[in-house]
């Protein structure tokens, strides 16, 4: 008789151990659930940089009309090294190459078609540094020592030289780059900059900075007719 019970209604005599083993695998899932929620929220952190080597990606920015505001920062790597590439060098090794001139010299109009009339301009005291500022600017360009530090300060210096209604080009390193795009949250594989490529950041009143994203040196032709219009 015991055994037709059990039979017919089996959950009643449910073994402990099975129990044991429903508990963990609810527990299992719990904490599964947790993980993808708390990682979800790191990935909702982080700053992913947009290429704006297109005329939509470049009006979505917003870049064209707080350059008009005069409240962006613009970060420029150093154009192609001499010590580091196989093409003629300008002059002196420890600057860039003849190359690394001529893609300067393409930035530059880029940078003038926007217009650099209410901008302030900063190099790095480095050779590389002072001749790409040189052939995108075509204007002497006061250098600043801290451009070339590169540590976990860049982005609190930059900001502080930041003008309210004047735009800032800084001629840099990769390094100094990779630090302020550290201090926004920009995910390591995102943060190398070409020779020449542009970092452009909107800078707020209140001085809370927003990535707004990268040209490369090569797209620039591409996108100076928007720039134009």
């Amino acid at each position: 008789m015991q055994s037709s019970n059990t039979l017919e209604n089996p959950a009643v005599h449910l073994p402990p151990k099975r129990r044991r083993h429903s508990y963990k695998a609810q527990i299992a899932v719990v904490g599964l659930l947790l993980v993808l929620a708390a990682l979800t929220a790191w990935l909702s952190t982080r700053t992913h940089i947009v290429d704006l080597a297109t005329e939509q990606q470049l009006s979505d920015s917003g870049l064209l009309q707080d350059w008009a505001e005069g409240a962006v920062i613009v970060m420029i790597r150093h154009a192609e090294r001499c010590d580091s590439a196989p093409g003629p060098c300008l002059d002196d090794p420890s600057g860039i190459t003849v190359s690394g001139s001529q893609a300067a010299t393409r930035v530059g109009q880029g940078l003038h078609e926007l217009s650099l009339d209410t901008a302030d301009l900063y190099s790095s005291p480095k050779l590389r540094t002072r001749q790409t500022a040189h052939f995108i600017l075509g204007q002497p360009v006061p250098n600043a020592s801290w451009l070339e530090r590169c540590d976990s300060r860049f982005a609190e210096e930059a900001i502080a030289r930041k003008r309210p209604g004047h735009n800032l080009v800084l001629v840099t390193h990769n390094g100094c780059i990779d630090h302020f795009q550290r201090s926004l949250n920009v995910p390591g594989g995102e943060r190398e900059s070409g020779y020449a490529s542009a970092l452009f950041v909107s800078v707020a009143s209140n001085g809370k900075a927003r990535i707004l994203g990268r040209l490369n040196e090569p797209d620039w032709q591409r996108v100076l007719a928007t720039i134009g219009r």
